[in-house]
C-alpha cells in the first residue's frame, strides 16, 4: 500500500455505535470511498528517466578483476544493452556518478547519460552496434566498435570508435572514454542487417566482417 493511501485510510473517522462496537459496514464503506477518491486523484507526473537516474542499481556481473572470458562477456552485455536503444535501461549499467567523455562531450552522472542517449538515438536512426574487446586488465577493459545508422534524410553512416572502460567492485561502469569517427556509406554498403535489437549469436563480429 502506498504511503499516501495508508495515511488516507488511517484518517478515516470510524463511527462507534452500540456500546463501543465498530460499525463495520460504515467503516468499510468509508475506507472504500476514501481509497477510491485517492486512486482517482490526478497524479503528479514523474518521468521514468529521473527515477532511473537516481535508482540504486543491483550489482552487474561479471565483476573485476576480469579474465579474458569475463571481459568478453562484459563487452557483449554492453553491446546488447546499447542495441536496445533504451536510455533509461542502458544507464543502469553505469554508476550514479559515472563520468564520460563521448567524442568532445563531457557527461557526468546517470541523468546526463540518459539525456545524452535520448538525443543520440533520436538522431541515429536504425542504430545497430557491434563491439569487440581489445584488451583488459584488473577493472579496466578497452573496446573497439562500429555501428551503422542513418539520419532523418536517409543518409547512412558507419561510425568507428574506441573506448576505455573502468568498473567499480559491483561491476558498474564508473568511467567511459570514447573517441568516434563517422564514415558516410551507401545503403548498399551496409554490413549490419539483423532486425533491430540484439545481434544474433550467429552474426559475424567486427573482425569477421573485416572491420
Amino acid at each position: 500500500m502506498s504511503h499516501d493511501l495508508l495515511k488516507t485510510v488511517l484518517s478515516v473517522q470510524v463511527d462507534i455505535v452500540d456500546g463501543g462496537h465498530l460499525s463495520l459496514d460504515i467503516a468499510a464503506n468509508e475506507i472504500a470511498a476514501r481509497a477510491h477518491e485517492f486512486i482517482n486523484m490526478p497524479k503528479e507526473s514523474i518521468p521514468g528517466e529521473e527515477i532511473m537516474g537516481t535508482a540504486t542499481t543491483p550489482a552487474r556481473p561479471p565483476f573485476p578483476p576480469f579474465t579474458r572470458d569475463s571481459a568478453m562477456q562484459k563487452v557483449r552485455l554492453a553491446e546488447d544493452g546499447w542495441n536496445t536503444r533504451d536510455p533509461a535501461k542502458v544507464a543502469l549499467a553505469y554508476t550514479i556518478d559515472s563520468h564520460w567523455r563521448n567524442r568532445s562531450e563531457f557527461i557526468n552522472g546517470r541523468n546526463e547519460i540518459i539525456a545524452f542517449l535520448s538525443r543520440k538515438w533520436a538522431k541515429e536512426i536504425d542504430y545497430r552496434l557491434i563491439k569487440e574487446m581489445w584488451a583488459f586488465t584488473g577493472n579496466r577493459i578497452a573496446v573497439r566498435f562500429a555501428y551503422e545508422w542513418h539520419d532523418d534524410s536517409g543518409h547512412w553512416y558507419r561510425s568507428y570508435g574506441n573506448e576505455n572502460w573502468e568498473f567499480n567492485d559491483d561491476g558498474l561502469m564508473a568511467s567511459r572514454y570514447a573517441s568516434i569517427n563517422d564514415l558516410p556509406i551507401l545503403e548498399t554498403d551496409r554490413k549490419y542487417h539483423w532486425g533491430l535489437g540484439r545481434r544474433p549469436d550467429n552474426h559475424a563480429g567486427l573482425s569477421d566482417l573485416g572491420l
